[in-house]
């Protein structure tokens, strides 16, 4: 038998090198996935009854198989035959053979010799017949290694098959956006040489940043015949239209319980401190209470505590359900009550049992207080985590600290919210004022006064694809 390694780029390059070399009546014994490429081993003049025992004694794979190490000049013992390198590639195989079968047999040696006792006690029962005329050449007792465990092999074929496969994928997904991209182009194009003052409002909406899905809300609530000073003035006449107020004062003469929720650092206590500051002035302090149930936050307390003393009202302490109905029930009788709840994101779950408690503590009015500054996806956030509740009103917090509005208008719109106050900087009681829907989009254009209108890339990418489905 005459056995030769080969190593190639491919499996297709091996085969031709195997036929090359050893021509057509070549066996291939084994292939195996190199880092370089494949390696395969090769064969002819093989003894096919050889093979067929060898397999029948568990041998794995045939590329163990090496040639018989070249003769020294020194006497040195005959070289190994095929049988004898059959059976020390047993000894070392760990697989169980399935029956034993007889020696074949043995090549005339020079010293026989038996296998070391540790390597004639671990091989199976089948393989004990072979290895009895093993020379001590040819198995020696420092060869005997335990098995390497192989990484499993994954065949070049399925490899392949899964590398065109993920190109296929990203060649189609690119191939899909490109098209998208096209189609929004051609859409928005074909709006604005079809309906020109209507892409002008579009745009309008897009430079003062109301969200995308609001703007189109908006300007199909336009009539059919609209001229070129309606679409100057309509943007912001469409916006003040669909902000919904209260219009409700908690200073008035009507007695209210009034919990303000939201998220961490959107200017709850604070907000707290200007109501009471304002319902202080008109109906003096003893007819206005503040209520403390935040207790996660360090200096909470602390802080509606030295608003408290600053405006000569008293703070009460309630850590759940039951105590703040305590609280309340002994503050029927005046005319203000404020509760200051903990700042929690959606993802708390603390966030259930603080809604609980507001929830068990009877009739209030729970606000939403909410940051101008914020970005839309936390705005919304916000609102689906405390929408449980279902707050009665929204105070947007911040005004002075945001760019533009058009996102926390969008938010407020989208979302049917009304608005009780709006708040501009950290002074007590000045800067806070009832909403008003005309002053608030006043405010937001303004705002956007030095953004530079969006370019068409911009209008295709928010309004084309939407309008290519419509």
């Amino acid at each position: 038998m005459k056995i030769k390694r080969f190593v190639a780029r491919d499996m297709r390059q091996a085969m031709r090198e195997v036929r090359e070399e050893q021509g057509p009546d070549a066996v291939i014994l084994s292939t195996r996935r190199l880092d370089d490429g494949i390696e395969v081993i090769a064969a002819i003049d093989y003894d096919e009854a050889l093979v067929r025992e060898a397999a029948k004694h568990g041998l794995p794979e045939l590329v163990a198989l090496q040639p018989p190490a070249k003769p020294e000049t020194k006497a040195s013992p005959a070289p190994r035959s095929v049988v004898q390198q059959v059976a020390a590639r047993v000894v070392r195989s760990p697989a169980p053979a399935p029956a034993p079968v007889p020696a074949p047999t043995p090549a005339p040696t020079s010293a026989p010799a038996t296998v070391p006792q540790r390597a004639h006690n671990a091989m199976p029962t089948a393989a004990k017949p072979v290895t009895a005329s093993v020379t001590a050449s040819s198995a020696p007792a420092a060869t005997v290694r335990p098995p390497v465990a192989q990484p499993p092999t994954v065949h070049p074929l399925v490899e392949r098959a899964a590398r065109d496969t993920a190109q296929l994928r990203s060649d189609f997904n690119e191939l899909r956006s490109m098209l998208e991209v096209q189609l929004s182009s051609l859409a928005w194009n074909d709006m604005e040489r079809r309906q020109p003052l209507r892409a002008r409002i579009l745009r309008e909406l897009t430079r003062l940043g109301i969200e995308a899905g609001v703007a189109r809300t908006l300007v199909d609530e336009l009539p059919e015949q609209i001229n070129a000073d309606q679409a100057r003035y309509l943007p912001l006449g469409m916006l003040s239209r669909n902000l919904t107020v209260s219009g409700r004062d908690l200073c008035a003469n009507e007695r209210s319980i009034t919990a303000l929720v939201g998220p961490t650092g959107v200017g709850k206590t604070t907000t707290i401190a200007k109501l009471a500051a304002r319902a202080v002035m008109r109906h003096g302090a003893p007819q206005v209470a503040l209520v403390s149930t935040d207790h996660y936050r360090i200096g909470a307390a602390a802080q509606l505590e030295h608003y408290g003393r600053l405006l000569g009202v008293q703070v009460y302490p309630a850590y759940d359900a039951r105590s703040l109905g305590k609280v309340l029930e002994m503050l029927h009788g005046r005319h203000t009550v404020l509760i200051d709840t903990a700042g929690m994101a959606g993802s708390d779950p603390r966030l259930a049992q603080q809604l609980e408690i507001l929830a068990d503590a009877g009739e209030l009015r729970s606000c939403l207080v909410l940051a101008a500054n914020a970005q839309v996806a936390s705005l919304e956030e916000a609102v689906d985590a405390y929408h449980a509740l279902k707050p009665h009103a929204c105070i947007l917090t911040k005004l002075d600290e945001a760019p533009r509005l058009g996102g926390a208008l969008s938010v407020l719109i989208r979302h049917r919210l009304p608005l009780d106050y709006v708040t501009d900087g950290q002074r007590v009681p000045e800067d806070i004022a009832t909403a008003d829907a005309r002053e608030l989009v006043c405010r937001a254009a303004r705002s956007a006064k030095a953004s530079a209108n969006p370019d068409d890339d911009t209008m295709a990418e928010r309004f084309g694809l939407a309008m290519a489905e419509a």
